[in-house]
């Protein structure tokens, strides 16, 4: 009997993990008043930086005592920068369940080669970060974009910390509510939650993170995009509009708009609730199926913005081939784009829940997913 595609299809099928989707009022007009083929150092280009950093710290409850800074580089940039320009003082701890942890604990051990220890979790699994020792610097990733699993708190990092905490936030950002006075260093790229474009990273520092930097420098040379102090003072411009090179100023007026955009679906608030609705919708999908749950292993850990999924049907023969079968076809039929696994996670799908996609898109795209399983099955 033949399997009948489904009725519905959905208004936006982008549902990439990065770049993601951009905000559903978004078109290219909302770019007409862009700060184009003039200096970003203009007092009009200064004032748009400026405007970029003021918001982020509106919308995500920033503390006033707290530094923003647009650096280079995306998110990846910027804990680059952190980890290069802070590491050192005392031993860190490093913590990976995913891709891009497993990235930093490498640059550490094998490039910064500082005293530190390695805390791993496999995929769908997290570190026990109650036990990490908040003696040293502890570098950790908040939301794993790779593996769908999210730290469910902060309430494991002790207020009367010794060391730094450098986290990176970038698909946890405008998603979830973030412990600020828990976090020393904090990153993130708008490319995320908010739809943005790519190439630009957030550096945000506690007041605890700027005395670091005022009174330590690394032992290891660092390169001029890396550099956060002169004379041994925080350069300050970094955090109030004056980037260390040169930003593209299209990419910052639809960041612009894009918190604009947050602001008016009720800010963090907004936000998240649109995330956790969106993340529902896959998560009760799964849960009546047999055939298909989330790759996390526990329930209060699973992210509500990169949602990674497995198929758990014994009768496919190869999960790889029959993942990535399916991500294809329901990109041929124009409801899924960018919904395969991550390259070195285990075989699935991944779906974007954040903010800017639409609940009713994924409403509809789910029952798109059961009949390319159906078809799949059916084809082995």
């Amino acid at each position: 009997m033949a399997i009948k595609q489904p009725a519905t299809r959905p208004d936006n099928p982008r549902f990439s993990s990065g770049p993601c989707a951009k905000p559903p009022t978004w078109n290219l007009n909302a770019l007409s008043n862009a700060w184009l083929g003039r200096s970003h150092r203009a007092t009009g280009g200064k004032t748009k930086l400026a405007d970029a950093i003021s918001q982020t710290r509106q919308v995500l409850n920033i503390p006033k005592d707290y530094k923003v800074g647009i650096v280079p580089a995306s998110d990846t940039g910027a804990f680059e920068m952190a980890m290069w320009s802070m590491l050192g003082a005392r031993p860190a701890e490093m913590v990976a369940w995913e891709s891009f942890g497993s990235g930093w604990v490498s640059d550490v051990v094998k490039q910064l080669k500082i005293e530190a220890t390695e805390h791993t979790a496999e995929y769908g699994e997290i570190v026990d970060m109650a036990r990490l020792n908040f003696n040293n610097d502890v570098c950790f990733t908040w939301n794993g974009t790779t593996s769908g699993v999210c730290l469910p708190s902060g309430d494991f990092i002790p207020d009367n910390r010794v060391g730094l905490t450098l986290c990176d936030a970038t698909s946890a950002a405008f998603a979830v509510e973030l412990p600020w006075e828990k976090l020393d260093a904090t990153t993130f790229s708008w490319q995320k939650v908010l739809g943005g474009e790519a190439a630009h990273g957030v550096l945000i520092l506690s007041p605890r993170a700027v005395e670091r930097l005022e009174s330590y420098t690394p032992s290891w040379p660092l390169p001029k995009i890396f550099r956060l102090t002169k004379n041994g003072k925080l350069i300050d411009g970094i955090f109030t509009g004056a980037t260390i090179n040169t930003p593209s100023m299209l990419c910052v007026e639809d960041y612009l708009f894009a918190l604009d955009w947050a602001k008016s679906v009720g800010g963090l608030a907004g936000l998240i609730g649109r995330a956790q609705a969106n993340a529902q919708a896959v998560w009760d999908f799964c849960s009546s199926r047999h055939w298909i749950a989330n790759l996390a292993i526990n329930d209060d850990t699973r992210s509500v913005t990169s949602v990674c999924l497995k198929f758990t049907d014994n009768r496919i023969e190869d999960p790889s081939a029959f993942a990535k079968a399916i991500a294809k076809r329901m990109d041929e039929q124009g409801v899924a784009f960018d919904v395969g696994a991550y390259r070195d996670a285990p075989a699935g799908l991944r779906i974007w829940c954040g903010a800017t996609v639409e609940t009713a898109d994924i409403e509809a795209m789910l029952p798109w997913l059961e009949w390319a399983y159906l078809i799949e099955l059916e084809a082995q």
